[in-house]
Order: structure tokens, then sequence, then C-alpha cells
């Protein structure tokens, strides 16, 4: 039988795992790329591979409000996008901001692709999809865009003025905004730079063995980025990749510093926090700590420890604002999380979610997690116990990636945030999220709180 594109296995192991890592039981087609997490040893992917779009999700997603009139850009006399025919919609709801609300806001549907990566900066959200289009929003309304040219958006990073993007063409490529006009974007590099291979193709012993007996320039991964991180202070962008390394880049001059051959397996998440350590999840089941040491006028980073080892993928990893709390999603729905003050002892584990957890994000007292299951688990941190605030139910597939930024309109004691969800039904919802509960409050797509037992251990 021939090979599937991300691992061998039966036809019968196939259909196993489609329902052991929340799967649509319909699509007959979908692999790991469709969540953009490896749960499997090895890949056979060649690069010729790497443009061609993973295939479509059988199962057609409509999303709620994608009944709603389209808005027409062409008409609006403040558009400025040089995407004038963007396929997106924007429908956003006008909502009061005198009072505490956990609930959905709008949505911005898109008529085809899956989304895949958010990044949020202030009144601005940059979305990424399959069309290797990079949207930019404000104010919840298109402002900008631009386009990749290969390689599907896997993950999105602002740094600065620059906006780095990871795709699964292995590449990642640097973006700035023009100082003349605010919605023009320009590529002014892409990792590593073409300067930077060739000086490296040119000395053998820079070349390693990846797989099937070939070979590469150490510099570049060979396999699709999963995920990208910058360090606390802004100096360095780590790139996570399919191909179990995690390249080192130093962010003022894009060059390569480091190639850390990191896990067994494809490495699906990255992040830095704890005054500068490390931490990286992968499809063999483990967490690993790095630790950054300084080495003459470099740095190199030393593996420090195994923080988790267990049989289902890792799948997203998320540190929180005040870098005392690291939380771990699982393609078996389960969040683990340890604690700093307690010399990284583990903390317990969040029971929210049916199927694969596949997103994490952070935020005051509030962690978020997005699953397979189609919703996301709001939880409050209070003193190391967690509870259950509300889950935000309204997409029609997969939660993929998750943004959230602090609803700078709101005054008073109740922070509240604005939550931006991209999903595989190709639309991204809005949410705002109060950080308390307000029991008479008539909710829209959430259901109420839930105590929770955090601090019970993984048996």
């Amino acid at each position: 039988m021939k090979n599937s594109r991300k691992s061998k296995m039966t036809k019968e192991e196939s259909i196993h795992q489609k329902h052991e890592f929340g799967r649509l039981q319909s699509d007959n087609t979908a692999n790991e790329d469709d969540y953009s997490f490896r749960i499997s040893h090895t890949s056979e992917t060649s690069h010729t591979d790497y443009d061609r779009p993973p295939p479509r999700l059988s199962t057609d997603y409509n999303s709620p409000l994608s009944t709603s009139p389209t808005w027409d850009p062409s008409s609006s006399p403040q558009h400025t996008s040089p995407l004038s025919k963007s396929p997106w919609t924007s429908h956003v709801e006008n909502s009061s901001t005198n009072y505490s609300y956990t609930g959905l806001m709008g949505s911005l549907v898109r008529e085809e692709g899956h989304i895949y990566s958010l990044a949020a900066s202030g009144d601005l959200l940059y979305t990424g999809s399959d069309s290797k289009n990079i949207r930019v929003w404000k104010n919840h309304k298109e402002f900008s865009g631009f386009k990749s040219n290969s390689g599907l958006v896997k993950a999105i990073i602002i740094a600065g003025e620059k906006i780095f993007t990871g795709h699964q063409d292995g590449k990642v490529r640097v973006w700035k905004v023009s100082s003349k006009d605010p919605s023009v974007y320009k590529r002014i590099g892409t990792l590593p730079t073409l300067a930077a291979f060739i000086k490296s193709s040119m000395k053998p012993s820079n070349y390693i063995e990846t797989r099937r007996n070939r070979n590469a320039v150490w510099i570049k991964h060979f396999d699709a980025i999963s995920c990208l991180s910058m360090s606390e202070d802004q100096k360095l962008l780590y790139s996570a990749s399919w191909d179990k390394t995690i390249k080192v880049w130093r962010a003022s001059d894009s060059k390569c510093l480091e190639s850390i051959k990191a896990h067994d397996d494809a490495v699906n998440s990255i992040v830095v926090g704890f005054n500068g350590l490390l931490f990286s999840g992968s499809a063999d089941g483990t967490v690993k700590i790095w630790r950054k040491e300084s080495q003459g006028k470099g740095t190199k980073h030393f593996f420090s420890q195994t923080l988790l080892k267990q049989e289902c993928a890792v799948t997203a990893l998320a540190v929180d604002p005040l870098s005392n709390f690291l939380y771990c999603g699982s393609s078996d729905g389960l969040v683990n999380f340890w604690q700093r003050d307690k010399l990284l002892s583990h903390g317990g584990v969040l029971r929210g979610h049916k199927l694969a957890t596949l997103c994490l994000a952070a935020a005051g007292n509030l962690v978020f997690s997005g699953s397979a299951d189609n919703n996301i688990c709001v939880w409050k941190r209070d003193a190391g116990e967690h509870v259950r605030l509300s889950v935000l139910s309204g997409h029609s597939g997969p939660v993929k990636c998750l943004a959230v930024e602090e609803d700078q309109e709101q005054s008073g004691a109740d922070k509240q945030f604005i939550v931006y969800s991209g999903s595989l039904d190709k639309s991204v919802k809005i949410w705002r999220v109060s950080s308390q509960f307000m029991p008479n409050q008539p909710e829209v797509g959430t259901s109420p709180p839930q105590n929770f037992p955090s601090a019970s251990r993984r048996k």
C-alpha cells in the first residue's frame, strides 16, 4: 500500500487515529495538515509537496453568519487594501461596552480556505490561511493584506515593527509596514537569507543528514514550520518545525545562530518564558526545557529536563503574562500545567474538551483552550486553582488558533478581553470575555461556569 503523506499506516490504523485525535468522521481525506500538528512519526513529504494545498475537509462547514449580506469593499471610500477582491466579509455587531459581557461579538467570514494562524496587536489583527495570504484587519474591518507567494501560513508573530510568518515550505518570511502608508506591507527578508544559504552550502561540514540518506544545509528547515516564538528581550527568534529541530535566529540581522535537534518526532509548539527558558512540545509526547547560556559573543541552548512524557502528541504550549505558569495542550484533549514558584512541579490537569486541544492562549488570569470539538474553554486562575468560567460555542469546525487582547475600552475593576479564534470552518470569530461571571446576564454562545479540581495529579 502506498505510504500516506505523513506516516506509514494501514487503512484501519488511519481510521483509528482519526477517531482518537478528534478528526471529523465524515472526512475521509483530511490529515494532520488540517490541524497543523503532527501526531505520527517521521515525514515522507518532499519539497515539491509544499506548494500543493492540503486536502480540504469534505464536510461543508457553514458559518452561522454566512448568510449575512456581503460587505462590498469597493463601495467603501475608506478601503485601502491592495487586495480589493478579498473574499472576506466582516460581520461584527456593535455592542455596548458599559457592562460585563461574555459572548460572541461577530465574525470575519471567508468564502474558502482554513484559518491556520492569528496574531493581534492593539487594533490590528493578522490572519493566515491556506490561501498563502496574510490579511490585516483594523477595528474588525479589512485594512490591508500581503501575499507570501508560496507556503501556507502556519504561524504569525509580531516583534516591534517587524512581522514574522512561518510557512509550510520551511521558510520564515519577514515583513515591515511602509513608513509612508500604514496599509502597505513589504517583505524585507526570508530566513535563511539567500546569501547565508549559498555561503553555508559551500562547506560540506554544514550539511546534515535528513531522511532517506538525503543531506541538507543545517540553517534551513526541510519540513513545515509549526510555530514561532520570540525571546523575552525580542533579540532572538525561534522557529519550530516538523523536521524535529528548533532554529535560533538573531532578529536584528536574520542570522541563524543555532539548530537544536530537539525531539524524536515533529516539534509542534514552542514558547519562551520563566526568565529565558525555552519550552518545546512534540508529537513524541514530550515537553522539554532548554536553557540558554552565553558562549563567547554568542549563546547556546542546552537541554535541561523533560517535563512531560506521554503517549499522545503535545499540540500546544502557552505561558501566562507574568511567566508563572506553563500550559500544555495534548491530542487527548487535556491541558496540563506547571508552576514556576513550585520549582516547575506539576500543578494539575484541566479537563474541558472531548477531542484534541489544538491551541492555547493566556491573558491576565485567564487561559483559553481551543479544540477539535469546535469549542473554546475559558479558565480562570486564582492562586493556582482553576475554574472553568464558560465554554465559547459557535464554530462549526475545529478551533485551530487563538489571539487575545485586553479590551482597552473597558473601565472599572472587571477586566475584559477581546478573543479572536480561527477555525477550519473558514471563519475568525470575535468574542468579548469578562474575567468575572455575571450569573444573571444572558450570554451568547456560552455555557455556565464549572468548578474544576485543578490540583488533581495526572495519573
